[in-house]
């Protein structure tokens, strides 16, 4: 049991060698990444060595987002419920808006992420963080893909509580489900999180 754990330590370090963006990983997103290479363990044996090890990174988690709550919105179900897994592309998408300080004022970023492979599927940039921004990258993810009928997750900032972006979901027959915990859970693991703190190291 101790050599094997060993041999996954070795592969695990070797995957966050592999690239600098890698060193943002977390249980989660390591144990897909070693799924990609034929290594299959369990979630908490990841955690366990990551942690034992110094391999997992804390992330900045910011509570309250830059996003605001629409008390008056209609209230959207969990449907996520802390299961980031796929079987397959384009079933869960997730997204977030992330601010970047610019010299002559501020960009929004807001990302879209499938939870099949990890994979940034849609961006969009504005310097306001307006629901259309939301909107942008939500139509792009769906034109690079060709894709509908997916679960949309996110947290219930106004942007994507705005019955402009739900109606955009609706025409692409998907599922808005809103929760910010269960958000950062999963960003703080996720390349999302990396690719947002490399734009704004640019």
């Amino acid at each position: 049991m101790q050599e094997r754990q060993q041999r996954l330590l070795v592969n695990m370090k070797a995957i966050i060698s592999e690239h600098e963006d890698n060193q943002n990983y977390g249980a989660r997103r390591m144990l897909l990444a070693l799924s990609q290479i034929d290594i299959h363990t369990s979630y908490s044996t990841v955690y366990r060595l990551m942690k034992k090890h110094g391999l997992l990174q804390k992330a900045k988690r910011h509570p309250n987002g830059i996003t605001r709550e629409d008390a008056a919105a209609q209230k959207s179900e969990n449907l996520i419920q802390r299961d980031f897994s796929a079987s397959a592309p384009n079933q869960k998408w997730l997204s977030d808006i992330t601010e970047v300080p610019c010299s002559d004022g501020k960009l929004y970023l807001s990302a879209v992420l499938d939870c099949y492979n990890g994979e940034i599927v849609g961006l969009a940039m504005d310097d306001n963080m307006r629901k259309e921004l939301c909107i942008q990258a939500f139509e792009n993810a769906c034109k690079a893909r060709n894709a509908r009928g997916m679960i949309y997750h996110s947290d219930r900032g106004s942007q994507f509580t705005s019955q402009a972006f739900r109606a955009c979901l609706a025409k692409r027959d998907a599922s808005s489900t809103a929760n910010r915990e269960t958000l950062l859970d999963f960003l703080e693991q996720s390349p999302l999180l990396s690719t947002m703190e490399n734009v704004k190291r640019l």
